[in-house]
C-alpha cells in the first residue's frame, strides 16, 4: 500500500505577536524606569564626585567662583628629588576644592584687600591670572597661575590615541 504524503500548510506564526510586543515593551519600560531611578540616585560625595554641579557647590565661596571664574579641584603634592642616586618621590596629593578666576575679574580679590601691588603686578608681567582656595572671607590661599593648554584634554580624545610624546 502506498500512502501518500499529504503536504499541510503549517500555521503562519508571527514573531511579532501582540503577547510577544507586549513583553517587549512592558521589558523597555521597565529598563527605562530602573536607569532612570539609578541615574537620579547616584549620590554625590567627597568619594564619588559625579558631576560639575557638585564642584561648583563645593569651591570656595561658590557665588564668587561661578560668576567671576571657574571652580577647580586643587592638587597639592610636594616633589622631592635626590641626585645620588636620581629618584623622583611625590607625596600623596592633598584634594580641595579651589576657583581660577578669570584674568579681567582681579577687581575681587583687590576689593577685598587680599592681593598686594607686588603679587599683582608679578602675575601680570607673566601673563598669568589667580587661584585660591579657601573662602574669600576668611584667609584664603591665593596662588598666580599658569594656564597649561599643552597637554590637552585627554578625556576628548579616543583611548590611547593621543599624538603627544609622553
Amino acid at each position: 500500500m502506498s500512502e501518500k504524503m499529504h503536504n499541510s500548510p503549517k500555521p503562519q506564526t508571527s514573531t511579532f505577536s501582540p503577547v510577544v510586543m507586549a513583553i517587549v515593551a512592558a521589558a523597555v519600560v521597565i529598563g527605562i524606569a530602573l536607569g532612570m531611578g539609578l541615574s537620579t540616585s547616584a549620590t554625590s560625595s567627597p568619594e564619588n564626585v559625579a558631576s560639575r554641579q557638585y564642584i561648583d557647590e563645593m569651591a570656595p565661596s561658590s557665588q564668587i567662583c561661578v560668576q567671576y571664574g571657574a571652580s577647580a579641584v586643587t592638587m597639592d603634592a610636594r616633589f622631592f628629588v635626590t641626585f645620588n642616586p636620581f629618584s623622583v618621590y611625590v607625596s600623596r596629593p592633598k584634594m580641595q576644592p579651589g576657583c581660577v578666576l578669570r584674568r579681567t575679574d582681579w577687581a575681587i580679590l583687590d576689593q577685598r584687600s587680599l592681593l598686594s601691588s607686588e603679587q599683582e603686578r608679578e602675575c601680570k608681567n607673566s601673563m598669568n591670572t589667580f587661584a585660591f582656595t579657601g573662602d574669600l572671607g576668611d584667609s584664603p590661599k591665593i596662588d598666580c597661575v599658569y594656564r597649561n593648554d599643552a597637554a590637552g584634554n585627554l578625556f576628548l580624545t579616543q583611548a590611547g590615541a593621543t599624538s603627544q610624546s609622553q
